[in-house]
């Protein structure tokens, strides 16, 4: 859709809460958002671009069309925005890191349940309680409360193996209840799974109650073996209250919530607290979002942290105001079946520790800028060792793979201030080879990729500082050739491997070697970016080889890549429509010139 298309569609919406769905060309959601009035927000963003932000222009320069979904109240409209952010991770909105993984404890669903770790919660009958903030503290959960409750923590299964070997050393050591002596004991398993369960829980004081009621009754029927045994479980529950501070974590009392915005980079702080005492803390660095305001970001970041865990303090303290704060306060309650406080403190206790949640999240950003200015002082002991002019930010790797004349494919690996960016990361299949040449793979592909950025080609527009070429002398010479043929004043080195495969030097074009086994952390990184670059050729390769790279005959025409494809299949729908096209028509759905390589290309002796 139009500019004006999409300005009109927007002034046509209907004033009622609801949720928006912003996608681009290839129908990605590059934004979810909600409002009590679809019709006033969603114009905004198709006013005059003067009052937008920086990141507002960028995101409307990408949306191609939109959909709403209408609510019956900003209530609905915010845990429908929250459903959807979790299952598209849109790009522009504001996102915890989706790699960290907050793990979750899993009660199997069979005759003896276990407790373990997973990563995420799937359908299959099991119970799941969490997330929590990381494997090592949640593992310490399961022991504890095994160790608690005298479950199993051995590699038995049951009922199969229930009376085929003698009780282990646990049972005797009193850290099991020994549930493989016999069938008889699969209550006594399921009261004590149900008394974890009431702890995942919370339920402190009701578990201890209980089991206070069942000793108290054994030892009047005088059955004082049991009663002792269940003395020791008491004891165990009480000690577990007071010193696992890892389980109580999970079930604060009340959360503090810090934020500090640094220049580069951003931290959101969680502090967990039970009956005053500091249990544990959760942090995650981001990227500092552009021209946002703090309150929008804090929202954003109480959301994501918060929206699916099924143990919720009674309180979280806030350290500003939230534009969503009473449906968020609504949605987490019913969340946890109780009430959950969102509280913003002004002054007194409740603001200092605001003030100490805000400290740690500055002293863990200002930790990570010292990490990323160690990181500037390899760049700038990699770039006098090759004798350029400027550290080199942007450096792109290049590696060739194939198994005879078919499918050569090619991988372009992009590292950004150290790390590698794996949006930015390409990859070619080579076209009209006779045979395997690495040489001439190598030369069609640095000359594709820098005709496209010549070209003003937005997948291929940026320029990097430092060429990689995975080979020797011959292969970067192949390189040096490409850029002098377009006039692209690069620097390019060819990456020397020893006899472990391993990048042990630099070769410049004129055959110079430098050596990298001097500076360690150089040597390191050289030697990620190659082994990276394989990788990811290989892996395309393999793909090919397993059919799972959809190729089109599009493919094989210069200059055309996944974008222009796509925007010529949407179009003309089919590859023959696409072929009865005039040039006239190809020009209506993308640029002329190469419209003219797809007509030439299907139309070989027309002038």
């Amino acid at each position: 859709m139009t500019f004006d298309e999409l300005k009109e569609k927007a002034h046509a919406l209907p004033l009622k809460p609801g949720v928006y769905i912003m996608q681009d060309a290839r129908n990605t959601v590059i934004y979810v958002g909600k409002a009590k009035a679809l019709k006033n927000r969603v114009s905004q963003y198709f006013q005059d671009s003067a009052s937008h932000t920086e990141k507002t222009r960028a995101m409307v320069a990408q949306i191609d069309h939109f959909d709403i979904i209408v609510a019956n109240s900003e209530f609905e409209a915010l845990v429908l925005e929250c459903a959807l952010i979790k299952r598209h991770q849109p790009h522009y909105n504001i996102l915890l890191k989706d790699g960290k993984g907050y793990p979750y404890i899993r009660l199997s669903k069979e005759p003896y349940p276990r407790f373990s770790l997973t990563n995420k919660v799937e359908e299959d009958g099991a119970r799941y309680f969490g997330p929590y903030a990381g494997r090592h503290s949640s593992q310490n959960i399961i022991d504890a409360l095994n160790a608690a409750l005298r479950l199993p923590a051995c590699g038995k299964k049951f009922p199969r193996d229930i009376g085929k070997d003698r009780p282990c050393l646990n049972f005797h050591m009193g850290k099991c209840d020994g549930y493989c002596r016999g069938e008889e004991l699969r209550e006594q398993h399921s009261q004590a799974i149900a008394q974890a369960v009431s702890l995942l829980e919370g339920r402190f004081q009701e578990v201890q109650a209980g089991l206070t009621a069942e000793m108290e009754q054994a030892a009047e029927e005088l059955r004082f073996e049991r009663a002792a045994e269940l003395r020791d479980r008491l004891r165990a529950i009480e000690l577990l209250s007071k010193r696992q501070k890892v389980i109580a974590a999970s079930l604060a009392d009340t959360d503090v919530t810090g934020f500090f915005q640094g220049t580069a980079k951003s931290c959101f702080v969680v502090l967990h607290y039970v009956d005053g005492e500091l249990a544990a803390k959760d942090f995650e660095l981001l990227e500092t979002p552009v021209e946002e305001e703090q309150e929008n970001v804090v929202s954003s970041l109480v959301r994501e942290y918060y929206v699916d865990r099924t143990s919720l303090p009674k309180q979280i303290l806030l350290p500003c105001e939230l534009p969503d704060q009473v449906p968020l306060t609504r949605m987490l309650s019913e969340q946890t079946g109780r009430r959950v406080e969102l509280v913003t403190p002004q002054r007194g206790a409740k603001m200092d520790l605001i003030k100490l949640a805000a400290q740690n999240a500055q002293e863990e950003v200002e930790r990570a800028t010292t990490r990323e200015e160690r990181q500037n002082k390899l760049l700038e002991a990699l770039g006098r060792m090759l004798g350029l002019d400027a550290p080199p930010k942007r450096m792109e790797s290049y590696d060739i793979s194939n198994t005879g004349a078919s499918d050569i494919v090619a991988s372009m690996v992009v590292y950004v201030n150290g790390k590698p960016l794996k949006r930015d990361y390409r990859r070619f299949k080579l076209k009209d080879m006779a045979g395997p040449n690495d040489y001439a793979s190598m030369e069609q592909v640095l000359t594709r990729r820098f005709r496209r950025y010549l070209d003003g080609d937005e997948k291929f527009d940026q320029k990097p500082d430092l060429l990689l070429i995975d080979g020797g002398l011959e292969h970067v010479r192949v390189a040096q050739r490409v850029l002098e043929s377009m006039n692209l004043n690069l620097p390019a080195f060819g990456m020397v491997k020893d006899d472990r495969h391993r990048t042990r030097a630099l070769v410049h074009p004129d055959g110079r070697e430098i050596g990298i086994q001097a500076i360690p952390a150089v040597f390191a990184l050289i030697g990620q970016i190659q082994e990276e670059t394989h990788r990811f050729a290989i892996e395309f390769h393999r793909q090919l080889q397993a059919g799972h790279v959809k190729t089109s005959a599009l493919d094989q025409i210069p200059g055309i890549g996944e974008k222009r494809r796509n925007q010529l299949l949407k179009r003309f729908k089919t590859l023959k429509a696409i072929k009865a096209a005039s040039l006239e028509q190809l020009a209506q759905a993308v640029p002329r010139n190469t419209a003219q390589a797809v007509y030439l290309y299907f139309h070989p002796k027309e002038p």
